[in-house]
């Protein structure tokens, strides 16, 4: 990967990656299951994205980052939602500016969580594992969300929901999903969106029983070499402010590009 710094540059080039997956997961909703009323619009360069009221894809990405933040875009993003009972969160960039802050601190939003956007080279680096992965063939869509929500199995509460929205996931355009496998049995899954570039890596799970046996390595290896066959030159990652899995990021020789707020305004009107 060329040199690349965490500037203005590179955060539009991040954000509008992964909102580039939410949308096209928003179209995939909306097409496996149109009463859902899944839809979302582009207001300046902000992504405003709904998928039901509960999902944490109702969010939008970008906003003062492509275009500077004022009231108007924010009269009809906030009605968008309105109209459809949701409450409003926006996923913004620091490299946004100050003054986007003050443009939703005025309107009433708060931070409500943080995430650490990180960025790292696409070379994989073919770690000798037991556990192979590979994307998924035809048909495997549901197989592929079983082992998915199998990995949360820790909150049993969210089953459903993440056997459905992996059906979401997998049926979405430009996502590759793959799976770890350790002699013939599934037993960790991985996906990648690319854009302009850039390949977000999402989807991590692995089933309980099989954890430190190497499925995530294999699903990072597999993944960046997809990503450089599709001309990639550098791939992202999401994670909790000083979690494993920024950890695990960080081992991989991924950067933190910036610590990204969601800024909440619960109240529906």
């Amino acid at each position: 990967m060329t040199e690349t710094y965490a500037d203005l540059a590179l955060a539009r080039r991040l954000e509008r990656c992964e909102a580039s997956a939410n949308s096209a997961m928003i179209e995939s909703r909306a097409r496996l299951q149109p009463q859902s009323g899944a839809a979302w619009i582009d207001r300046n360069g902000t992504y405003a994205m709904f998928d039901g009221t509960l999902s944490p894809l109702t969010q939008t990405f970008g906003f003062g980052l492509f275009h500077d933040a004022n009231d108007a875009d924010l009269d009809v993003i906030e009605q968008f939602f309105a109209s459809r009972g949701a409450a409003v969160y926006h996923e913004v960039s620091p490299l946004a500016g100050v003054e986007t802050m003050n443009v939703l601190s005025r309107r009433g939003y708060a931070p409500a969580e943080l995430t650490s956007v990180m960025y790292g080279s696409i070379a994989p680096s073919d770690s000798p594992s037991s556990v192979q992965a590979r994307v998924i063939a035809a048909g495997e869509e549901g197989l592929w969300s079983e082992v998915s929500a199998r990995g949360w199995s820790e909150h049993p509460e969210l089953h459903d929901f993440l056997l459905d929205i992996g059906r979401v996931s997998a049926g979405s355009r430009g996502n590759a999903c793959f799976l770890a496998e350790e002699n013939g049995r599934a037993i960790g899954t991985g996906a990648l969106f690319v854009h302009d570039g850039v390949a977000l890596l999402a989807g991590a799970s692995t089933i309980p029983e099989a954890r430190r046996h190497g499925a995530q390595r294999a699903l990072l290896e597999a993944r960046l070499r997809y990503a450089r066959e599709q001309g990639c030159e550098m791939a992202m990652m999401c994670a909790l402010p000083g979690s494993a899995s920024q950890r695990n990021g960080e081992r991989q020789g991924f950067r933190i590009a910036y610590t990204r707020i969601k800024w909440g305004r619960v109240s529906v009107t």
